[in-house]
């Protein structure tokens, strides 16, 4: 079997070169991942995607014209970056859009993925939620206050829908590898090669050297082995680019968990194969009992941020002083606003604005910094004010040694705070058992072109 991955993410582009070399190759499919949780809970609470819609559009009309052409299904996962119901309308609307204009005519099937709070709770309450590490046990009160809870699918849906004879497939929120594997699993080929193939085809390029996640990449799945290869003559994918892919994103390099089984890569050997072409055997696929994780997020309240700049030394030398000065002269002035009521943070580039805590290099020689000011609130109003307070109160702080009186920072915008607007954290990141597929992920059938629907 012959698979076609033109991009790392729907949206993220790639080159017709490669995208055309790889029609040579005849795929028996196109497919892509179209999302992540990498840009953090904002897009799956606010039910919007992170990728903007002209480069989803042209990336989809490259695909869907091909595949239909050729005669091949064309199958989307995480559709809109987190696959709950507006996100995968969002893609729909455009998959029509794309259709009316080109003149398309096919199946299109339609896999939600968003689960209802009622349901989740009763879930809940029959004890079939466990958390995922390092979740806290799952509450009541977290699935009320969600705004978007998906289920992440497996190859089961796909697998239906292709039976059903869909030619394009647009799914919510979806295992990565799945619709890589899927029609392998579906046409008997070893489904541990076939969902290991779907691993290193859901990033494209990224897996080769050098690495790109907006470039094609290529996979050939036989009866014992898989091998994948860049569809652009710069770059090649070596054992090493291959392996290293292989654990990508994995807390364990020879088991990788998914739904309905973990993927077992102890016997897994990696083999060049000529100078652009990796060959891998091995890897085993062993079922377990069925079980989905749910990701939901909720609102935690809205954000103003403000950008600023320092060079003086002898500031870069007292900052942490001066950042204490700064929160207590805040928490004065608003005595009446309990402490609980807003988050005020600095996040200081050019010394550990990147790990935080975390950084191995406390000792700075930086002879400037960056300094991002957040404040968090549960009203815009809020955030705003503490924004504010805080910025003006860091441009003027007095200390020891300081010279100049004209201020402290210096600004690269005007106006120099920025209204960021809802705040969202993860509220679900949790596994569900004992369901079927079938009752999580619904599948809806449409004839485009064709004026018919079911």
């Amino acid at each position: 079997m012959r698979i076609l991955s033109p991009t790392a993410i729907l949206g993220y582009g790639f080159p017709e070169e490669s995208f055309r070399r790889g029609l040579e190759y005849r795929p028996h499919l196109i497919a892509v991942d179209a999302g992540s949780t990498d840009p953090g809970p904002y897009y799956l609470g606010a039910g919007v995607s992170f990728t903007d819609r002209r480069a989803v559009k042209r990336d989809l009309k490259l695909m869907l014209t091909a595949g239909l052409a050729a005669g091949v299904p064309v199958v989307v996962g995480t559709a809109g970056g987190s696959g709950a119901t507006p996100h995968l309308e969002w893609t729909v609307d455009i998959v029509r859009e794309i259709a009316r204009e080109e003149g398309l005519r096919f199946r299109l099937a339609v896999i939600g993925a968003e689960q209802s709070r009622e349901q989740v709770q009763t879930w809940l309450a029959a004890g079939k939620i466990t958390p995922l590490h390092p979740a806290p046990p799952l509450t009541a009160e977290a699935v009320a206050a969600s705004s978007h809870i998906v289920a992440q699918m497996g190859t089961e849906p796909f697998i239906a829908a292709l039976a059903a004879g869909a030619q394009v497939i647009i799914a919510g929120r979806a295992y990565d590898p799945a619709v890589f594997a899927a029609l392998a699993i579906k046409e008997g080929f070893d489904p541990g090669l076939a969902i290991h193939l779907g691993k290193i085809l859901e990033c494209a390029a990224i897996a080769a050297v050098p690495g790109s996640g907006s470039d094609c990449m290529f996979g050939w799945l036989r009866e014992e082995h898989f091998e994948v290869e860049p569809l652009s003559p710069e770059r090649r994918c070596s054992v090493t680019s291959v392996a290293a892919h292989t654990l990508y994103e994995k807390t364990d390099p020879y088991r990788l968990p998914g739904p309905g089984g973990i993927l077992d890569l102890t016997a897994t050997r990696f083999t060049q194969v000529g100078e652009r072409r990796v060959r891998v055997t091995g890897s085993k696929h062993n079922p377990t009992p069925l079980a989905f994780k749910l990701e939901g997020a909720r609102q935690m309240g809205y954000r103003t941020v403000s950008i600023a700049g320092a060079r003086d030394p002898i500031f870069i030398a007292r900052l942490d002083e001066i950042l204490a000065g700064v929160r207590q002269r805040v928490k004065d002035n608003f005595r009446d606003i309990p402490g609980s009521e807003y988050f005020l943070h600095f996040n200081i580039y050019g010394r550990n604005g990147v790990m935080g805590p975390l950084e191995p290099t406390p000792t700075i020689t930086s002879h400037e910094i960056g300094i991002v000011i957040e404040a968090v609130a549960p009203t815009q109003e809020l955030a705003n004010t503490i924004c504010g307070f805080a910025r003006s109160t860091l441009l003027h702080y007095g200390y020891e040694g300081r010279i100049s009186t004209a201020g402290n920072l210096a600004f690269p915008y005007s106006p120099s705070d920025f209204k960021a607007g809802p705040v969202y954290q993860f509220s679900l990141y949790h596994l569900v058992q004992d369901v079927s597929w079938q009752e999580l992920f619904p599948i809806h059938y449409e004839e485009i072109g064709g004026g018919g629907n079911g």
